[in-house]
């Protein structure tokens, strides 16, 4: 029996738990007769000895929303003073992130797949990785729908990234020595990710490499920026080659050694190039992109598994192949 449920021998309070249907699934509920040695008590101390388990700031949530009564009426403000004789009631709604690992179908476009690896076309807009604001609708959640097994491999096989507003290609393991066999070929920089850009303004060389490090930004913390080692920054390497150039915007093929958060992004914005449309970094909209300008087109790595060569291409999307065209031509 979970402690919560247990008598509460200290002021003779006393717990009972059941389940009701809340939001199309099964939510606990727990009542608790308020004794003496809980009299006078905020309300939301008392909701901590009926289910500890939860963290404070979350049962505040749940009292917030509606899910907390005393003697039959809707209770919503932490402060409140509870007295002996009186019956708080819980429903214990699951946390957001307690939903990040559920399975939900979704159409993946899948480029290969084999029993240990899967290659996908990642649309832009979609998360990857569960994370604060986007704790379902992700790919991970498509990936536990799609293969099940992944329940059992870390972050249900993801082995890196794309951010949500960049499309391309992108690789996943189905089984674990698959999963170990690809982080592991990502840290030696085995793993061949190319891809292509439409940032503001011309370089001033054709082809260069970008050798700094990155970290997070001190001054915004949802960006990343470049950082000193000894601030905490980490070696990041982006070589670059300059395609075409036509009207202030120019068109990039770039190829990662690392891969750190928001790496191109923050590379081309540190020499003055933000992608275009890529808001978090500076840069404007413009050829009719309202995401930031990124395509991961190709992706090269010896098979997990067997060995072989494997070599995939994700065709451009839409949005991004019309901008390309207009200041590179049409991509083959």
């Amino acid at each position: 029996m979970n402690v919560a449920q247990e008598r509460v021998a200290s002021d003779e309070s006393e717990l009972e738990a059941g389940a009701v249907e809340e939001g199309g699934g099964a939510a606990e509920q727990r009542a608790l007769q308020v004794g003496a040695g809980l009299h006078g008590q905020r309300i939301d101390r008392v909701l901590v000895s009926i289910a500890p388990e939860f963290s404070r700031n979350h049962l505040q949530g749940l009292l917030g929303r509606g899910h907390v009564w005393v003697d039959g009426v809707v209770a919503r403000l932490a402060s409140r003073r509870v007295h002996a004789g009186q019956r708080v009631v819980i429903e214990l709604v699951p946390t957001e992130e307690s939903r990040a690992f559920t399975p939900q179908a979704m159409p993946l476009s899948v480029l290969f797949e084999d029993e240990h690896l899967l290659v996908l076309d990642k649309p832009a807009g979609l998360v990857v990785h569960p994370a604060p604001g986007n704790w379902s609708g992700t790919l991970l959640n498509g990936l536990l729908a799609h293969h099940p097994l992944a329940a059992a491999l870390p972050r249900a096989g993801i082995v890196h990234r794309l951010d949500k507003d960049t499309s391309g290609v992108m690789m996943v393991g189905k089984s674990l020595p698959a999963v170990t066999a690809l982080s592991r070929a990502v840290a030696a920089r085995e793993v061949k990710r190319r891809y292509l850009a439409l940032v503001h303004g011309a370089p001033l060389q054709d082809q260069f490499t970008v050798e700094a490090p990155i970290g997070r930004d001190a001054r915004v913390r949802v960006r990343m920026a470049v950082v000193s080692v000894g601030a905490g920054g980490r070696a990041a390497r982006t070589d670059v080659q300059c395609l075409a150039t036509q009207g202030g915007i120019s068109a990039l093929g770039c190829t990662l050694h690392t891969g750190r958060t928001h790496q191109i992004r923050v590379h081309l914005m540190s020499l003055g190039h933000p992608l275009v449309a890529d808001a978090l970094y500076g840069g404007k909209p413009a050829l009719g992109m309202l995401r930031q300008a990124l395509h991961a087109t190709e992706l090269g790595l010896n098979h997990p598994v067997t060995g072989h060569a494997l070599h995939f291409r994700a065709e451009a999307p839409a949005d991004f192949a019309a901008a390309w065209a207009l200041v590179a031509g049409a991509l083959s």
